[in-house]
């Protein structure tokens, strides 16, 4: 259903101690992604990641919409901004889907997630 948080991600210096940290506090389970710069964050209801090298970083909560092309259309019809990601509006798709960084018209963060396609 579109509108609904589906992946959360949080920036942080040093993925091992965050890790260690949330880990501890909340019993997550995390798995190791292709590139080592981060983790996966298993929970048992929304799934999210650890990417590092982003110290100070605040997290992101994505939600899922069903046309990333549109949502980002709408989004900036609505007065947002959609902000850059490594040269790119967004990031090419994945095994997670496709991602957008955006901004409220009132500058507030969030996400915009599209899923892969069910096969």
């Amino acid at each position: 259903m579109a509108g609904e948080p589906s992946w959360f991600e949080i920036g942080v210096g040093d993925v091992e101690r965050a890790k260690n940290f949330y880990g501890t506090l909340f019993g997550w389970q995390f798995e190791h992604t292709e590139t080592g710069q981060g983790a996966v964050i298993r929970t048992p209801t929304v799934p999210g990641g650890l990417h590092g090298g982003d110290e100070g970083a605040s997290p992101y909560v994505f939600f899922t919409v069903p046309d990333i092309e549109a949502a980002i259309a709408q989004v900036r019809e609505l007065g947002g901004a959609v902000e850059e990601l490594e040269g790119h509006e967004r990031a090419e798709p994945t095994q997670w889907g496709r991602f957008a960084l955006c901004r409220d018209d009132q500058g507030s963060a969030f996400g915009l997630h599209q899923p892969p396609a069910a096969d």
